[in-house]
């Protein structure tokens, strides 16, 4: 597969609403994309490339369409890299709705879980899927990768559905309005602002 199928770049705010309704699987589990973050790289600071290259991310320097993971409060978060490699561009993909592999996702994260609340939010959407910090740098576009991330509607998502709004849980460019979800979907996490941080090199 291609990554002509998703556009990637050249920003991480262009990719970011591209990614909709896009389907990430692992194994069994595949989980179709309803809410994401984009981060603008050495120019966000936000984003882990706000300082330049480091080795906890180096991936995020490489090439457009590699699985970019990372851990926060114990819970392994994934992003899709979106621009050319020294760029740093990256989509955090926080919520989808699984659609394959129901009854392996609910094993993973438990049977009191609802359906539509199986990958809602970003670490719940790895467990789901069972991504671990080991899946990074892996080539989403390539069909022997054991993460892949595969189109879904070649019109993309609906134009009345998409919304965009300030990122969750970010202390610095908080009210950047860089998530984007899909309206009326149960699956999209909580919004929860933190309180602001200047910005500090």
């Amino acid at each position: 597969m291609s990554s002509a199928h998703i556009p990637l770049g050249p920003t991480a705010a262009e990719t970011a609403p591209r990614l909709l309704g896009a389907v990430l699987r692992r194994g069994p589990v595949a989980v179709r994309i309803t809410e994401v973050e984009a981060y603008e790289g050495q120019d966000d600071p936000a984003s882990h490339a706000w300082r330049g290259p480091s080795r906890r991310n180096a991936v995020m320097f490489g090439p457009a369409g590699h699985l970019y993971t990372y851990q926060m409060h114990g819970h392994v978060c994934c992003n899709v890299v979106s621009s050319p490699a020294g760029v740093a561009n990256a989509v955090l993909i926080r919520a989808g709705r699984v659609i394959d592999g129901i009854e392996v996702a609910r094993e993973r994260r438990g049977p009191s879980v609802r359906d539509a609340w199986l990958a809602r939010g970003p670490g719940c959407l790895t467990r789901a899927l069972g991504i671990t910090m080991a899946d990074g740098d892996t080539d989403l576009f390539d069909p022997r990768s054991a993460v892949r991330l595969e189109p879904g509607d070649p019109a993309g998502p609906d134009p009345i559905r998409l919304r965009s709004g300030p990122r969750v849980g970010v202390s610095r460019a908080a009210e950047e309005p860089l998530r984007f979800w899909l309206a009326d979907e149960p699956s999209v996490s909580a919004y929860k602002r933190v309180g602001r941080k200047p910005p500090t090199r």
